[in-house]
């Protein structure tokens, strides 16, 4: 008889070691890995290498063989090993995970009848330490400035969310999906200028200082794990950006995003409506080049946002900066647009794809909002970054429920349109 069973942890303890007893009750145990490929779809970030995983379980001694399941959902593993038994803890009875559970069950049906056996997940005191140890270890500087570069190299497209404060840095780090036999979460965090600025209630015009920026920062960092890039804006004077680099690096953000203008800084989405003054290539390139010497690693990444299109100059000079900028040592490109059409944005980067086929490009469509992930990656994007849904959305809610106790003088008109506060709460760990 053969037995399967999958996992996707760094560290093997008492109740994986209790599936891996009771598995071999019913025969040959065989255990698969998840790929990190896969991990990051929908569990945390893999601590150790996935050989290290592997080879975590051939020391336990009670397995037969070990491989790579290198997909979310059973199809292929179950196809190839055609197992008499499936089994896998309970605790993915409930939530997105069932959606994995109904594919199992479906596939053991499909290829010959296999039964799945599930057993009580093993939950107590030294499993919820090594648990919160694991959680810990990602959210520690070293650790997650260094994500944003390896996600590159996982994910077709890097797909970030904008966080303003602890609890939508819990959205973001904790929302998982199931759609379409997939599930899917966000890789990174952006800390938006326009968004911190309005959280405070102040205008998006580099009012909010870098002291009072950080402590956002740190109101995220304390309460997840998963990459930040920030908005630096304009990046300020050179010698400031150079003190700030450092700041940033040694906090553990992952990058930040310079756009090129001077003077006054004016949201983007403004245009050529309001007065704008794009910085020179030299002088911008001299920016990026002070913060790429202040580095003390290898892994913070100074990435150009290029305003060209904003401000109506042209492909030609958004291209000649981009390169320059490369040249100057940014380690990504963003490409800015205002248009309700995506096609100045693909036709910059499929002309910056032909010269530069590695330099990571990263795009914001929030007026051009109809392109999908999977199209966006076709033209060799690799960060998306959703940029101000989140408070967006947030505003109109509020100020309904606003307007609606100021109308009835009381409170159970909107009370059907608000989450208990139960289910709020569920998002926050315990200490």
């Amino acid at each position: 008889m053969r037995v399967y069973t999958c996992f996707c942890t760094d560290v093997i303890h008492e109740g994986h070691l209790n599936i891996l007893k009771e598995a071999a009750k019913y025969g040959e145990v065989i255990v698969g890995i998840l790929s990190d490929e896969s991990m990051i779809k929908y569990n945390r970030f893999p601590t150790v290498s996935l050989e290290e995983r592997c080879q975590n379980v051939r020391d336990t001694g009670l397995a037969a063989q070990v491989v790579v399941q290198r997909e979310i959902m059973y199809d292929n593993i179950l196809r190839e090993l055609k197992p008499d038994y499936v089994i896998h803890g309970d605790n993915w009875c409930q939530g997105p995970e069932s959606a994995i559970r109904e594919n199992v069950i479906m596939n053991l049906a499909r290829y010959g009848g296999g039964e799945l056996i599930e057993i009580p997940y093993t939950y107590n005191e030294n499993v919820r330490r090594i648990e919160d140890n694991i959680k810990e270890k990602l959210a520690m500087p070293e650790y997650r400035r260094k994500r944003l570069r390896q996600l590159l190299k996982l994910c077709p497209i890097v797909k970030t969310i904008e966080v303003h404060s602890g609890l939508t840095g819990l959205i973001a780090e904790k929302t998982v999906v199931e759609h379409d036999g997939e599930l899917d979460q966000f890789d990174a965090m952006w800390l938006s200028s326009l968004c911190d600025s309005t959280a405070k209630g102040k205008p998006d015009i580099e009012l909010v200082d870098m002291s009072s920026r950080i402590r956002t920062i740190d109101d995220v960092m304390e309460v997840t794990t998963k990459p930040i890039i920030l908005d630096g804006d304009t990046g300020g004077l050179i010698e400031h950006f150079v003190y700030n680099v450092r700041t940033l690096e040694r906090m553990g953000v992952s990058a930040v995003i310079i756009e090129d203008k001077t003077g006054l800084k004016k949201n983007s989405l403004f245009g050529t409506e309001v007065e704008q003054t794009q910085d020179t290539i030299e002088n911008f390139c001299a920016k990026i080049s002070a913060g790429k010497k202040a580095q003390r690693t290898e892994e913070f990444m100074i990435i150009a946002r290029i305003e060209s299109l904003i401000l109506e100059k042209g492909q030609e000079d958004a291209l000649k900066r981009a390169f320059a900028y490369v040249d100057a040592g940014a380690d990504g490109i963003m490409i800015h647009s205002r248009k309700k059409s995506a096609d100045e944005v693909l036709a910059f980067c499929d002309a910056f794809r032909a010269k530069d086929k590695t330099t990571p490009i990263v795009v914001v469509p929030t007026s051009f909002n109809s392109i999908t992930e999977g199209e966006l990656a076709q033209h060799g994007i690799n960060i998306v970054i959703y940029a101000n849904q989140l408070t967006r959305s947030a505003f109109p809610a509020m100020q309904s429920t606003a307007v609606e106790i100021l109308k009835n003088h009381r409170a159970l008109e909107v009370d059907s349109k608000l989450m208990p506060f139960k289910e709020i709460i569920t998002l926050i760990d315990d200490m």
